[in-house]
């Protein structure tokens, strides 16, 4: 199985300037673990996780004033849809991180996620036992 068939294609994009509870209340919005974050006057792509924010509320910051460019990940790893889940799981975790977001000609084309390919991984397995 390839990242293709595990992303979401449909992706949460913030710009840096959102604090991190407008944030937080759209991740909650759209039930997503990250938000891809577009700066087309910065460093380009990043990504805000829930992870960063737990972060900074655990360390006394106030959600209302941060804001997502003090806390996203700017230095991705990017995936290609055509990867296959094992070299997305294997980024992962040689990179310590839960998403990865997927690009296609330069392009954001999707996220993929932990749960993503743990979900892919159990539905193929079941599938097989199914057939075998």
């Amino acid at each position: 199985m390839q990242v293709r068939d595990a992303m979401s294609t449909t992706v949460l994009t913030i710009g840096p300037d959102h604090t991190l509870r407008e944030a937080s209340r759209q991740m909650l919005l759209r039930k997503v673990g990250a938000a891809v974050v577009h700066d087309p006057d910065g460093e380009g792509i990043g990504i805000l996780t829930e992870r960063d924010v737990l972060h900074s509320v655990g360390a006394g910051q106030n959600a209302d004033d941060e804001r997502v460019r003090d806390h996203l990940t700017s230095e991705l790893v990017f995936a290609a849809p055509s990867w296959t889940l094992d070299q997305a799981a294997e980024a992962m975790a040689h990179g310590g991180f839960r998403h990865l977001v997927v690009l296609e000609g330069g392009e954001v084309a999707g996220i993929v996620s932990v749960r993503d390919i743990v979900a892919c991984w159990s539905k193929e397995r079941s599938t097989n036992e199914l057939v075998g």
